[in-house]
C-alpha cells in the first residue's frame, strides 16, 4: 500500500499471553507451553519456532524480525503460532514509537484470530453485544461479550476514536477521512476489531 512521505505506518506485533510459561526440555528437544486452558506441547520445533517464542514471553514483536529467512516464517513459525492461538496476543501499533493502539487478548481455548481486510465501501458496526468497559489497570478500555472469544484492549485514543466511530455504521473510507489518521492505520484498526468480533457487516450480502 502506498504512503505519503512521513505518514506513520501499522506495526503488527505478537506476543504470548502474560499467563503462558514455556518449558524447554534439552532431553527430548520439546517445547512445554502452559497457559490458563492447559498445556501445548511441540515437540521438535524449528530453530526459528524456538527464537520467536524466545522474543514472544518477553513482549509483542514483529515475527519478521525473528528469523534470518521470510520463508522459515511462512513454513515454521505460522502455522506453530496457529495451533497455540489461544496462547498468543495480537498487538496493533504504529511506528511512531508512542507504544501499542490496540491488542487482541485471547479469553478462550477456541480463539483463532484471522485478519481480513475490509472493502472501503463496507458499512460496519459495533455489535449490539459488546460491552466497552474502562481499564480495571487504568491506561485504556476494554471491548468484551461473553459470546465472543477475544477482548480487545484500547492502549491510545487513536483506536478509541475509530472504536466510537463505529457505534453508528460506517464504512472504512469514511472512517479514515473523518479521523486525523493514516488511512492504512485506521483500516487496520477496524480489521483487527472485525477479526475479534468487535465489528460486524451491516447490509452485506448473503
Amino acid at each position: 500500500m502506498w504512503h505519503a512521505p512521513g505518514e506513520a505506518r501499522s506495526v503488527h506485533l505478537w506476543s504470548l499471553s502474560e499467563d503462558v510459561r514455556v518449558e524447554r526440555s534439552a532431553e527430548d528437544d520439546t517445547l512445554l507451553l502452559t497457559g490458563p486452558w492447559g498445556p501445548e506441547r511441540l515437540d521438535r520445533p524449528a530453530p526459528s519456532v524456538r527464537e520467536a517464542l524466545r522474543r514472544m514471553e518477553l513482549g509483542p514483536v514483529v515475527l519478521g524480525n525473528a528469523v534470518q529467512e521470510f520463508e522459515d516464517l511462512r513454513r515454521f513459525i505460522l502455522p506453530a503460532l496457529k495451533r497455540l492461538s489461544p496462547l498468543v496476543v495480537r498487538t496493533l501499533g504504529m511506528d511512531d514509537l508512542k507504544g501499542p493502539l490496540l491488542s487482541v487478548v485471547p479469553s478462550s481455548p477456541a480463539a483463532p484470530l484471522v485478519l481480513i481486510h475490509l472493502p472501503g465501501d463496507q458499512r460496519v458496526g459495533l455489535p449490539d453485544h459488546v460491552v466497552i468497559t474502562v481499564s480495571k489497570s487504568g491506561g485504556g478500555c476494554v471491548l468484551e461479550s461473553v459470546d465472543l472469544p477475544h477482548r480487545v484492549l484500547l492502549h491510545r485514543p487513536e483506536a478509541a476514536w475509530v472504536t466510537l466511530m463505529l457505534a453508528w455504521p460506517v464504512t472504512p473510507a469514511t472512517a479514515a477521512t473523518a479521523l486525523p489518521l493514516p488511512k492504512s492505520v485506521t483500516e487496520d484498526i477496524i480489521g483487527y476489531l472485525y477479526a475479534a468480533g468487535m465489528a460486524t457487516l451491516v447490509d452485506a450480502p448473503p
